[in-house]
């Protein structure tokens, strides 16, 4: 699975960054999802064409990749968790809004090896994809980045809410079979009711005939 573009991000500051040739266009689009990333953790994926910004933002730290739409998000996002971890191994306390912040830079060529690898061999380690899977996709979102770059706060936001959905039709299944048992139960009190007046009517019709 290609992956042409690849950078960790101070904030809204890219400090390093590794792409293929031609693929200048995913900076300036890169650039402009960078100033609408919160301060919060999260996970998001934004579509732009036939392609999907990929991004993981943890503790001022934004690691950011560009794939294939048609690849899905475990590989990306299992290629974002190991550049996570080489980049917070080689820097152990690095702070986002350190003066030194820019000097990380020395990081590129093991970006630049991290992304070659994971584009020229998609399947490989596949326990670390696994997890990344299971611990790093569980509430992205996307979004479409052209309405961003075209209407600017006028976002059309997809947010991947599965287990939300799936939690919501359990509910609803619950309190439609719930509403199912009341009317069931209200109808043979109304058809007891019906039955009890018939048979006191028709008790009171043989008294008087036969009174």
């Amino acid at each position: 699975m290609p992956i042409p573009l690849a950078l960790i991000a101070s904030g809204s500051n890219i400090i390093v960054e590794s792409h293929d040739e031609g693929s200048d266009r995913f900076l300036s689009a890169a650039s402009t999802i960078l100033t609408r990333i919160p301060p919060n953790s999260s996970r998001l994926s934004y579509a732009f064409e036939e392609w999907l910004f990929h991004y993981v933002s943890e503790e001022g730290w934004v690691y950011l990749c560009v794939a294939d739409g048609q690849g899905g998000r475990r590989l990306p996002f299992a290629f974002l968790s190991e550049v996570q971890k080489e980049f917070l191994s080689l820097n152990p306390t690095p702070s986002p809004s350190s003066p030194d912040a820019p000097h990380l830079a020395h990081f590129a060529p093991t970006l630049q090896a991290l992304r070659k690898r994971f584009s020229s061999s998609p399947e490989s380690d596949p326990v670390k994809a696994a997890q990344a899977e299971l611990g790093a996709v569980r509430d992205i979102m996307t979004q479409n980045i052209e309405q961003v770059l075209s209407r600017g706060e006028r976002i059309s936001l997809l947010v991947d809410r599965t287990g939300e959905a799936a939690n919501q039709s359990t509910a609803f299944r619950r309190r439609a079979k719930g509403l199912r048992r009341t009317m069931w139960w209200r109808n043979v009190k109304v058809m007891g009711l019906a039955g009890f007046c018939a048979l006191v009517f028709l008790l009171f019709l043989w008294s008087v005939l036969h009174g």
